[in-house]
């Protein structure tokens, strides 16, 4: 990616995925996942002092948060109850997937701690991920495209990889996962389970594909992926050429929790629509978070996508967020946590000059032909007369 197309993001951005309520207020999450918990946290970095300075004095809460970056910026022991508070992400996992760490192999001189995620429900896939992702630097943060899938697996990922293998058989021809992050575990599962042609793994953020093509290579080695072409690439939705070298190519798109980020959601809506083939389908798992979902949604319909919302759409997420909204309410909040299910498609296409000649030739065939039939039973009532 050139150094042009390089975007600054603001401090609300990438702070990791912000829990966020309906009215709009945020709470800074820190990712507890073990896929990510070797991340450096000078990635949390804002872009000034001085907008620091002013966020932190309307809240506790806040405060607290930046106290937290300030630590980090300066590499002081993060300590005190108020910082940890803030800083736990505090529900993590629908527990769809186990995880089993796997011996190190002697020759291999890397810090990579690779592991097994297995399947609760469907026990016969797994994917082999990468633990140790290594820092993500202050400079990177500010210099990269959207930097949220660096930090942990969110729960929306997680379900949506689950789904994938509910749902495997309705998989077919080419598959693109957008946004994946890391590790694009949904992507990776359907090009486990599926009888798929190709599936492509795709970012916009360059640290994210590098580790998901490592990824790619170790399940590929491990056999995983049978005779399904598995790759992975960049692809900004806001980047023309990165869009046009794939318009019209997936039979299947999809993406987890890509819809908070206010200056990309109209791109992503524009990428859906043109990377879909005619009669492609679209599955956005992600949860309400105030305003953004259905603003989503608004800009799907005015693109001229066919959009169906559903919220019960498999029997264990459902029971685990049942669960949760009783037994876990200090910890579970279904506005930030629980994702929909929004399915998209496109919607009757415009005719083209040449089509509408021959809608018309047809048209006017079976015009003549009742007009000719008509005329024909006139006559034998009139002989029989």
């Amino acid at each position: 990616m050139s150094h042009q197309s390089l975007r600054l993001i603001p401090a609300h951005s990438f702070e990791g995925k912000m829990e966020r309520d309906s009215a709009g207020a945020a709470e800074e999450t820190e990712p507890a996942s073990p896929l990510r918990k070797n991340i450096n946290e000078d990635s949390r970095a804002a872009n000034s002092q001085s907008s620091r300075e002013e966020t932190c004095a309307t809240t506790d809460v806040a405060r607290a948060r930046w106290t937290l970056l300030r630590q980090v910026l300066r590499q002081k022991q993060v300590d005190t109850p108020e910082v940890k508070q803030v800083s736990v992400r505090r529900f993590a996992t629908f527990d769809l997937f186990t995880r089993k760490r796997l011996t190190q192999d002697p020759s291999d001189t890397s810090d990579d701690q690779w592991a097994e995620y297995r399947s609760v429900y469907f026990p016969e896939y797994s994917a082999l991920l990468r633990d140790n992702l290594g820092p993500i630097r202050v400079n990177e943060v500010l210099n990269s495209f959207d930097n949220t899938g660096n930090v942990c697996v969110w729960p929306s990922e997680e379900v949506m990889a689950h789904y994938c293998l509910q749902k495997r058989h309705m998989f077919k021809g080419a598959v693109c996962e957008l946004g994946g992050g890391m590790t694009c575990l949904a992507g990776l599962m359907v090009a486990i389970c599926a009888d798929v042609k190709e599936v492509l793994l795709s970012d916009g953020n360059e640290k994210s594909i590098q580790n998901v093509r490592g990824l790619v290579k170790r399940n590929r080695q491990a056999g995983k992926f049978g005779s399904t072409q598995v790759s992975a690439r960049m692809v900004r939705w806001d980047c023309e050429s990165d869009i046009s070298a794939l318009e019209g190519h997936f039979d299947i798109v999809m993406c987890a929790d890509c819809l908070f980020l206010d200056q990309y959601r109209a791109s992503l809506v524009d990428a859906i629509r043109r990377l879909l083939q005619p009669n492609g389908m679209a599955l956005v798992f992600a949860p309400l978070r105030g305003e953004t979902l259905r603003l989503f949604c608004q800009l799907a319909q005015q693109a001229g996508l066919c959009t169906s919302q559903h919220q019960q759409y498999d029997a264990q997420v459902w029971d685990v967020h049942l669960k949760m909204l009783t037994e876990g309410k200090d910890a579970y909040d279904e506005n930030i946590h629980y994702p929909l299910l929004i399915t998209l498609t496109k919607g009757p296409q415009p005719v083209s000059h040449q089509n509408k000649s021959a809608v018309a030739w047809v048209s006017n065939t079976m015009a003549s032909c009742r007009l000719s039939w008509c005329q024909t039973r006139w006559e034998e009532n009139t002989e029989k007369k």
